[in-house]
């Protein structure tokens, strides 16, 4: 593969390893992040370097990833003060892997397309795990001929990207997976809790059910563990619910009813104020408990 030079913008759970996997890969990778110590971090774990800045990261770059937050973070990492369009070159491709509104996919596209530059909005699905193995699902919207350059660069950390449409229409698709994901949760809760109290064992029911209509990532992956009461897993109910929040948005701009989700949003909340921010999505059995502790 040809050797780009790549500014990645945003070192979380799953940016860090993201970026270095396109580093490993042979790129030429120039980080920034909020906090220093995370960008000195990744260079210490990584070859590259890293910048000061959003501009600074970006200036020479072939290829420019975000990963951040929410809309806000990406309006001020790309339009703020020493921000991504203040120096991105023309012919610069734009990735932006950040669970957001299509709305502000669009608004940044438009406005780098007035600079000259391309956007695709592209964000993933494969929780920690994925990002750290380097098999994360991408959904993305843009321009076929953009996305054939890009595809490339983007299968470094993916094992599936596929092109969904135009701008936009990838973040779409994010929506979806996550109001597949809550259902699928709220449906594992109750039946673990029904086994559990029965005295199923959930491992052969996992076992079983695997291999029938009942099937997904969630049972496989996590049923053992929501069973064991283990929630450590990357992907926390403050960012569920922060993306849930954006199909509720999304939805109600449609004229779209969202019952099961609001329903497990507002289990979220609950999970919340007993203090599972953090826990993984998964800790939604938790619902269930008797003493609620």
């Amino acid at each position: 593969m040809t050797s780009y030079r790549i500014a990645f913008i945003g070192l979380g759970t799953m940016g860090f390893p993201m970026a270095g996997h396109l580093a490993n890969a042979g790129h030429q990778v120039t980080v920034y992040n909020r906090t220093t110590e995370k960008a000195q971090q990744w260079v210490e774990t990584y070859e590259g370097h890293y910048a000061e800045t959003p501009a600074a990261a970006v200036e020479d770059a072939d290829f420019i990833f975000s990963c951040v937050g929410n809309d806000d973070d990406l309006r001020e990492v790309y339009c703020g003060q020493d921000g991504i369009l203040s120096t991105a070159k023309a012919g610069a491709i734009l990735i932006d892997n950040t669970t957001a509104s299509a709305e502000v996919a669009r608004d940044i596209s438009a406005k780098a397309v007035g600079l000259g530059l391309d956007f695709l909005d592209a964000p993933v699905s494969g929780g920690e795990a994925g990002a750290v193995n380097g098999c994360l699902t991408v959904m993305v919207g843009g321009n076929q001929a953009v996305f054939d350059k890009a595809k490339p660069v983007i299968d470094c950390f993916a094992k599936a990207t596929t092109l969904m449409g135009d701008i936009g229409y990838g973040q779409i698709t994010k929506m979806a997976n996550q109001i597949c994901i809550a259902g699928i949760l709220q449906g594992l809760s109750e039946a673990i809790t029904l086994a559990k109290s029965a005295g199923l064992d959930i491992e052969k029911m996992t076992d079983v059910l695997k291999h029938g209509a009942a099937g997904s990532w969630q049972l496989e992956n996590r049923a053992g563990t929501m069973a064991e009461g283990k929630f450590d897993f990357g992907f926390a109910i403050d960012w569920m619910r922060k993306d849930l929040g954006i199909c509720f948005e999304a939805a109600e701009k449609l004229g779209v009813e969202l019952p099961l989700a609001r329903q497990v949003d507002e289990k979220y909340a609950e999970l919340q104020q007993r203090g599972y921010n953090r826990a993984d999505t998964s800790v939604l059995i938790k619902q269930f408990d008797q003493d609620k502790a």
